[in-house]
């Protein structure tokens, strides 16, 4: 089999009673600790006007982060550029590259990482930009090049620098665009796991080479709750399953310890909403997890997993990360 990649989606929530001091703190010792574990990069999130996720200014956490580590990668998952002018974003990953050379990767959304209200608030009420998301990913392209060099405007620093730029998404559109431009593409099968298939398809069916990427790269992120038993991996993951409960109930809620059972536990709707959103997530130890990442890797031709790690209990996460580490060091040996 392949070398399977593996990597972290940090969002920087917050753990009930602590606050954004304290989550960014969590996310730089997680990405310490797996700085040295193999593990390829750590992306951070973008999202706004949500009380309980610290990843709103991505550009500023993805440089402390990398600040504090010396191996893996470090980027975006993702930039949402409807948000965004590309220019400002060509400027901010071009310094981010020239203080971390060859670490910083740059992931771009569509969506825009908050409710409609708020989002009118980041562009300034022109919700129009959403539309012109492939304009604007071939402006930062342009802007990086060298061929960038005789244009009225340019990106410094930026321009003629390697950032590796992704497409991120969680539908069948996104796997058209990164298949067309001939870039990575990330799918958010952590949240929404319906369009897996079909889109990694689309995705393989329809690349078009280019100068970044000369065969598809396809990742996918999930969700991962390892541990040491089974029994103890499934007990850990209600803290994960209760933070999608309130996201469905639009009641959200930091992250909170486990619980022995789930707080909709008896109420369908909710049940089955939870358990739809959460399908592309994994519990158990490695000899489980092994065996059913394998699965999806081999369904999708997925070439790296990104997991996020929703544990509550600061040494059962960093143990996680080390049984993740024992998973893919299965898989891939």
């Amino acid at each position: 089999m392949k070398y399977i990649n593996y990597s972290v989606l940090e969002l920087a929530t917050l753990c009930k009673g602590k606050n954004a001091t304290d989550a960014i703190n969590r996310a730089t010792l997680g990405a310490k600790h797996i700085d040295n574990l193999g593990y390829k990069r750590m992306w951070l999130a973008e999202h706004h006007n949500m009380e309980h996720i610290a990843s709103s200014a991505t550009s500023v956490l993805i440089g402390h982060i990398a600040n504090h580590t010396k191996n893996i990668r470090v980027g975006s998952g993702g930039i949402m550029l409807p948000n965004h002018s590309p220019l400002i974003i060509a400027e901010q990953f071009g310094t981010l590259e020239s203080i971390y050379p060859n670490r910083i990767d740059l992931g771009l959304g569509r969506a825009p990482g908050t409710d409609q209200m708020t989002a009118m608030a980041l562009r300034r009420n022109n919700l129009n930009t959403a539309f012109y998301f492939k304009d604007d990913v071939l402006s930062l392209k342009r802007y990086f090049s060298k061929e960038n060099i005789n244009s009225k405007v340019r990106a410094f620093p930026g321009e003629g620098l390697d950032i590796p730029i992704w497409i991120l998404g969680s539908s069948t559109d996104s796997a058209y665009l990164a298949a067309e431009l001939g870039l990575p593409y990330a799918f958010a099968a952590h949240f929404a796991p319906k369009m897996l298939e079909s889109a990694s398809q689309i995705y393989k069916d329809h690349f078009i080479p280019s100068d970044q990427l000369k065969e598809p790269y396809f990742m996918v992120c999930v969700n991962i709750i390892a541990a040491d038993s089974n029994d103890e991996a499934e007990f850990l993951a209600s803290s994960l399953y209760n933070l999608f409960a309130g996201i469905i109930t639009n009641h959200r809620m930091p992250l909170s310890a486990p619980t022995e059972k789930p707080i909709y536990h008896g109420i369908p709707e909710i049940e089955s909403a939870v358990n739809s959103m959460t399908s592309s997530t994994f519990t158990g130890n490695p000899a489980k997890l092994s065996a059913e990442l394998k699965q999806i890797i081999n369904l999708v031709d997925a070439q790296e997993i990104m997991t996020t790690n929703y544990i509550f209990d600061d040494e059962k996460r960093l143990r996680s990360f080390d049984l993740i580490k024992d998973t893919f060091s299965m898989i891939n040996g």
